[in-house]
């Protein structure tokens, strides 16, 4: 149980933070734990996989690419161990290298939307978005960046150090200074840790800013999203739950006893209409995101009465 609890924890705790890296983690621990399993039995086997799969799928309640991930790895049917072992394993392997093909090619397909001399503004950490700009930069576009900070866990730090590595010039500034920066901006690129059915976005909070101020400015706002981050449930119209992280984020606990009648708030993420999203890049293509609901039904290919479920 080691791998699965360390990779539970890590998580839960965001040292593994974006959607992608955490449905990855996630899909490897399945991996790791349907190896170590001992037993004959089938029904034990199963027990026990179950029971790692509803471990991993409440450390993050908003990222739809973890229960995604889970669900992929889990689709199978076998009569031994062996059977349901080697299925399990081959799952987790083709999904971790379909995920990184992915990021590869949403690179390639958004860096065409990137011209010469833009200025791109970026929020939190995207291996997606950070992939689109670096594609761009790589065929010797003359790009800069804007980074914001991404309070209260800094996530926008390490989008900095990922473009400092790749010699992009790059200006963080305060989450607050997005409007007043917008203006300096000529596409604004981010991630997605969620798409509705109706074409919503669900990403880290701050985000709905950023396409705020972009839709008053008239800024080209991308979303750039592996197909597996689109999410079934929102079929039957359930509601993507945002995830309140630890007040002590925001606010260390020895200023918490200064003001012990103050409420703290810390939504992780937030919601940004589709209607302030120019364009949706995923591996299948650039898309509008009224096709949401066509990846849903028709390319991750789930079923109405499986979005419905509860776990497996």
């Amino acid at each position: 149980m080691t791998i699965l609890l360390e990779t539970a924890e890590k998580i839960r705790n965001m040292e593994i933070r974006g959607a992608g890296r955490i449905a990855r983690a996630a899909a490897l621990a399945l991996k790791d734990e349907a190896k170590s399993i001992e037993t004959d039995s089938l029904d034990d086997f199963n027990g026990k996989m179950k029971a790692a799969y509803k471990m991993l799928y409440l450390t993050r309640p908003t990222a739809v690419s973890l229960p995604n991930a889970l669900r992929i790895v889990m689709r199978y049917k076998a009569a031994t161990v062996e059977e349901a072992r080697s299925q399990i394993i081959a799952n987790a392997d083709a999904f971790v290298t379909g995920s990184e093909n992915a990021v590869k090619r949403i690179g390639e397909i958004g860096a065409r939307r990137i011209k010469d001399g833009y200025t791109i503004m970026t929020h939190c950490n995207s291996s997606a978005a950070a992939q689109i700009i670096q594609t761009a930069f790589k065929t010797k576009k003359d790009i800069s960046v804007i980074a914001t900070e991404t309070r209260p866990r800094m996530q926008g730090y390490v989008t900095v150090d990922i473009m400092q590595k790749a010699g992009i010039p790059t200006t963080l500034i305060l989450d607050s200074a997005v409007r007043y920066n917008m203006k300096k901006a000529d596409a604004v690129v981010v991630g997605a840790d969620a798409i509705t059915v109706n074409g919503n976005l669900i990403n880290k909070v701050g985000t709905s800013q950023l396409a705020l101020a972009a839709h008053e400015a008239r800024v080209p706002f991308i979303v750039a999203a592996e197909t597996y981050k689109f999410s079934p449930r929102t079929l039957l119209g359930e509601l993507v739950e945002i995830e309140e992280r630890d007040p002590s984020e925001v606010l260390s606990p020895e200023m918490q006893k200064k003001w012990p009648n103050l409420k703290i708030a810390n939504p992780a993420f937030d919601i940004t209409p589709h209607s302030y999203i120019d364009l949706i890049c995923t591996e299948i293509g650039a898309i509008p995101p009224e096709m949401a609901y066509w990846v849903i039904t028709e390319k991750l290919g789930w079923e109405i009465e499986e979005a419905g479920e509860n776990g497996i």
